[in-house]
């Protein structure tokens, strides 16, 4: 097995396989565990929970894994048969299963973090020394950007590593795509209408700024009864739709906020844009931006979140300048390129060193 850089973990070929502990895989993550397997020994173990992304979900993935319950991860993580544990933030009782199981058995216990900020809820904060100790004490944190790595950093992590966050851009930048395009100036919001997400903003982001001819897409949310004028809701969608919507759109909006419990901890929603020569408007609440993918002026525009006049004003500048729109789009495309399911592979491997 080898690390992020070509080296040889220690072990060789005869190393025992890597516990790798999550909820579930989305599509644009199952190219990463892939990557993952060709550099170290993998077993992943799937222990369920909701979807948190607007595109389908995968039917059935294409890679060796397990689905357990919850209370499964403990003695998996206890069993002494694996060289590495590796677990998410996600879970009530796997998180602190797998951590508690391989300080008993003494393997390595590797968090990979999505986490920037500390959740303010009861459970949340009961929780909050556990979560210290386990930066704290864990061979390595693996974070999903720089944002994430400076939180651990001050619960105490001793060695943190990046893994970009990544999609399939192959997948992302095909030809053989039919614009769904339903006005001359598009923009496109995908995700769920969940406390967090800022549909609230942007539709009143939208009313504001008043387009006119134009369109707003909310890709995953559910239609309601009636829409505001301009305004069409799709529901969940399988991946090849969403690039229809990006292929027809001029901007994707990224306008989260922040809650007691949710911080959004990247938006890989923003990478497949990119991909696409979408420029992006984020917010200041979205890890794309506070992670140095999305950069004000540059590929994007970040602003700050809630507000939904500066997000009224930032649409009625694209939709004004098309000029303004290529240049960021193409600065996007360029940019996003080093975020790699390779990169995240190795982010990971090198932890394991």
């Amino acid at each position: 097995m080898r690390d992020g850089h070509g080296r040889r973990l220690r072990g060789g070929d005869g190393l025992k396989p890597v516990l790798f502990v999550t909820n579930h895989v989305p599509p644009d993550r199952a190219g990463a565990f892939a990557a993952l397997a060709e550099r170290v020994p993998l077993r992943l173990v799937l222990f369920g929970g909701p979807s948190l992304h607007a595109t389908k979900g995968l039917d059935t993935l294409d890679l060796p894994h397990e689905r357990v319950a919850q209370r499964d991860v403990r003695a998996l993580a206890a069993s002494h048969e694996h060289s590495f544990v590796v677990a998410g933030t996600a879970g009530r009782l796997a998180l602190p299963g797998a951590y508690a199981a391989s300080r008993r058995s003494r393997t390595p216990f590797v968090l990979w973090s999505a986490l920037w900020h500390q959740p303010r809820s009861a459970a949340h904060l009961a929780a909050a020394p556990l979560l210290r100790r386990i930066h704290a004490t864990a061979h390595a944190v693996v974070a999903y950007g720089p944002h994430v790595a400076a939180f651990a950093g001050r619960l105490g992590a001793r060695r943190v590593h990046v893994a970009p966050q990544a999609v399939d851009g192959a997948f992302w930048e095909a030809d053989d795509v039919t614009p769904d395009r339903r006005a001359p100036f598009q923009a496109l919001f995908v995700g769920r209408d969940a406390p967090g997400k800022g549909v609230d903003v942007l539709l009143a982001a939208w009313a504001r700024a008043g387009l006119g001819d134009a369109a707003l897409v909310l890709a995953g949310v559910d239609p309601g009864s009636s829409e505001p004028r301009g305004v069409h809701s799709t529901g969940a969608l399988a991946p090849e739709h969403v690039r229809n919507l990006m292929g027809g759109s001029d901007v994707l909006v990224v306008p989260s906020t922040r809650t007691a419990t949710f911080r959004e901890p990247w938006g890989l929603v923003a990478n497949e844009a990119m991909h696409r020569t979408l420029p992006v408007i984020a917010s200041t609440e979205v890890g794309a931006a506070a992670g140095g993918l999305v950069r004000h002026g540059r590929n994007g525009l970040v602003l700050p979140a809630g507000d939904a006049a500066a997000l009224a004003g930032a649409l009625r500048e694209l939709a004004a300048d098309a000029h303004l729109r290529a240049r960021l789009g193409a600065a996007a495309r360029r940019d996003v390129h080093p975020f790699t399911h390779d990169a995240w592979a190795a982010g990971l491997a090198e932890a394991l060193h």
